[in-house]
């Protein structure tokens, strides 16, 4: 296999793959369709009620189910085919849409709908997403799985820039209905294109034939999760990088107080990690060669840049330090998929993605709820500062104590994660042996 000779983003994925190529342009089509939604449910929501809180809670009434379906999803990614899992999953959510089209085209849109709407939205989108993670293994290849995680990261902060930009413009144009609209057919696309790509059965199914059994099973995915000391660092610095360091909330008071800009300096904020992301996921070929002491790096890259925008009070080194932040937090979530995929045997890859989405879904949650606490005792730029430096200790502490998580490589073959942790551990006790030597 030729070895990548630059640091360019690795597209084999995609030019090896007819399978990858559907998958890849269909989650862009959604996950675009999606954000621009999402705008647009933002914006009726306050329309209707006039509120701000109910906007926070059509997001809360779609995290709920969100966290339900991803486990129960990840429990039917591993018993049934993963391809006729995500047909139908994505199909309804094209009912979804056009429920939400006929609503705002109603005189007097009904605002139950909208929530229910969300929360359908979010239970198959969690019943879905642990198949199609546990599938790209198979559609690009386990020597590809860096490249391919790059490849639908980039394409995730693509649709961040394109997708609330085309809704606003549909928004502001033909109206709300039209968005929606264009999200149903959008969703509609990407089920067909799912209906041309291979079955994909689960090599071994399983065990247990009732519902109860099956269900049942979950147990299993965290059993292998609690042993496997390289998969638990790998959400453990999931959560370190996001509890601590979520300062999405605090843009608006941190472009008023620390850099004196309005409007356009909080769109500055908002689009300098998605930027940063953007260049990291462009010069992501790197990843395929590289593991655990990368993704450390790359978190601890993260929370500092973020303890850097806290301290600073110039908005064009706080642009760039988020810029920064960006780069590394797209390394990050490009080696943690990785790795997660490689280190997990196939017959439990449904169980252990649904765990590690779970915990993507409560992390950030619990972030935002922590730096809002905390820059209301502090101060915003005190409690970013705060959070990245809590973030890279964290990110310390789990480094140490999971040395298989340092260890782990994406190019030293097909390695279990029992082999990866068994290596790394016996290097840690021969290295206490030798702290203790006279």
């Amino acid at each position: 296999m030729p070895r990548l000779s630059g640091l360019a983003m690795d597209v084999r994925p995609l030019r090896e793959s007819r399978d990858f190529r559907l998958l890849y342009a269909g989650f862009l089509g959604a996950m675009t369709g999606t954000l621009m939604t999402s705008v647009a449910v933002a914006v009726q929501v306050y329309e209707v009620t006039g509120s701000s809180l109910h906007i926070g809670l059509v997001s809360l009434a779609r995290a709920l189910p969100l966290v339900v379906g991803v486990l129960v999803g990840g429990v039917l990614a591993d018993r049934f085919d993963r391809r006729t899992l995500m047909v139908a999953t994505r199909l309804p959510l094209v009912l979804v849409a056009a429920a939400l089209a006929v609503n705002a085209l109603a005189p007097e849109p009904r605002l139950w709908v909208i929530y229910a709407a969300t929360a359908a939205t979010g239970l198959l989108a969690g019943l879905g997403g642990p198949a199609m993670l546990a599938a790209i293994p198979a559609l690009a290849g386990t020597e590809r799985l860096a490249a391919a995680g790059a490849l639908l990261s980039g394409s995730t902060q693509l649709a961040a820039l394109g997708g609330p930009a085309l809704g606003g413009a549909l928004i502001a144009g033909p109206g709300l209905a039209a968005c929606y609209a264009v999200d149903a057919a959008g969703f509609l696309v990407f089920t067909a294109a799912l209906f041309f790509v291979k079955p994909l059965p689960v090599a071994t199914a399983a065990p247990g034939k009732g519902v109860r059994q099956a269900f049942g099973s979950l147990a299993e995915g965290l059993r292998f999760v609690r042993r496997h000391r390289m998969i638990l660092g790998l959400l453990l610095v999931d959560a370190a990088a996001m509890v601590f360091t979520m300062p999405q909330a605090l843009y608006p008071a941190l472009a008023d107080e620390r850099f004196g800009g309005g409007p356009a300096a909080v769109g500055l904020l908002y689009a300098a990690p998605a930027f940063g992301a953007l260049v990291g996921a462009a010069t992501s070929g790197w990843t395929a060669r590289a593991g655990g002491h990368a993704l450390v790096g790359a978190v601890l890259l993260w929370g500092a840049a973020l303890t850097g925008v806290g301290l600073s009070s110039w908005l064009p080194l706080a642009l760039a330090l988020l810029a920064l932040a960006g780069f590394g937090d797209l390394i990050s979530e490009t080696l943690r998929s990785a790795l997660l995929q490689h280190g997990t045997p196939d017959e439990l890859r449904g169980r252990v993605s649904s765990l590690w989405m779970a915990q993507a879904t409560v992390s950030p949650a619990l972030g935002n709820a922590a730096v809002g606490l905390l820059a209301e005792l502090t101060g915003p730029a005190a409690a970013v500062t705060v959070g990245g430096l809590v973030c890279v200790a964290a990110t310390l502490a789990v480094a140490a104590a999971f040395p298989s998580l340092r260890t782990a490589r994406l190019g030293s073959g097909k390695a279990s994660a029992r082999e990866s942790d068994s290596r790394a551990e016996a290097a840690h006790s021969r290295e206490e042996e030798a702290d203790v030597r006279p």
